[in-house]
């Protein structure tokens, strides 16, 4: 194995894990702040993907296919806090899986109503296609790279909001006393939909960026979400900080463990057990970096903090 390929792969795993970040940050945001377990996170990334695929179809402009992803995936964020999540505050969490895992259901129902059963295709613009030459020769692309750079400054931007903002600060507090935040004359019904339109937009943004180097099609918000749910447990629930290390640490393990987890077993076995065993391994790897995250560090890297 080349030096070269084992950075390419770093890389890739950098870009991937960006892109759970994105995912888990809102996701991170709902559950801390409302106390919430919404299964239905995950269609609003698919909402995401098939607004900026239409956007990008009836424009040819990419950038407002992003724009259209934000816009599609806040909206339908908002009319679900307002129509259906509202409803589920002061219930247990087994109702709040029922009613999201219901959201699920409709969502894809009906994306598949508007746009059909066949996948669609996200094209990248020109002036983000090919490749870019980084240092010591290694030659990447472009637009995994500014996905890179994007979910960066993203969590630069979610970092700045929550430490420096008035609405930050509400955040934070609501997270930890809703009912003083209520009684000092915070509307906490506009704070929650706003977090969870920010949730949704963060997940819809994903979904787009994503959409370019993927089809676009129903149901693929669900295995992304498994992901997610398993991002924010290492990097601790209700944590920004925690949702941007666990999920470099998930999109890294899970990369550089299909490339290395093969290669290792090689040494000792013959190459076709080699590459099941170490396919089979590298495909339960994340999973085993939570076990043994929750084994030294039960509420996460940096749970109960921002």
């Amino acid at each position: 194995m080349s030096t070269l390929l084992l950075i390419e792969q770093t890389l890739n795993g950098l870009q991937f894990g960006v892109m759970l970040f994105l995912m888990a940050a809102g996701l991170t945001l709902i559950f801390g702040v409302m106390g919430l377990i919404n299964l239905a996170h995950g269609s609003l990334y698919m909402v995401g993907a098939f607004a900026a695929a239409a956007v990008a179809a009836a424009t040819g402009s990419f950038i407002l296919a992003l724009i259209g992803s934000l816009i599609a995936a806040a909206l339908a964020g908002v009319i679900v806090e307002m129509t259906v999540i509202r409803r589920l505050y002061d219930r247990d969490h087994l109702d709040q899986v029922l009613a999201t895992f219901a959201l699920i259901l409709i969502f894809s129902e009906g994306t598949r109503w508007v746009f059909g059963s066949f996948p669609l295709f996200l094209d990248k613009p020109a002036w983000l296609s090919g490749t870019v030459m980084l240092p010591f020769g290694i030659e990447y692309s472009l637009y995994r790279l500014t996905i890179i750079g994007i979910g960066l400054v993203v969590a630069a931007g979610l970092f700045w909001m929550i430490a420096r903002t008035r609405i930050g600060i509400q955040i934070r507090a609501g997270e930890n006393d809703r009912e003083m935040i209520g009684a000092l004359g915070v509307n906490i019904s506009r704070l929650y939909t706003l977090v969870f339109a920010l949730g949704a937009a963060l997940a819809g943004f994903a979904g787009a960026l994503i959409g370019a180097i993927q089809s676009v099609q129903v149901g693929m918000g669900e295995p992304v979400l498994i992901l997610a749910f398993v991002v924010i447990v290492i990097g601790g629930i209700g944590s920004i900080k925690g949702a941007l290390v666990g999920a470099i640490l998930v999109g890294l393990t899970d990369t550089l463990g299909r490339l290395l987890l093969p290669q290792v077993f090689g040494l000792f076995m013959e190459p076709s057990a080699a590459t099941s065993v170490g396919s089979s391994l590298s495909s339960m790897s994340i999973y085993i970096l939570m076990a043994g995250v929750l084994l030294f560090k039960p509420s996460g890297l940096f749970g109960g903090g921002h």
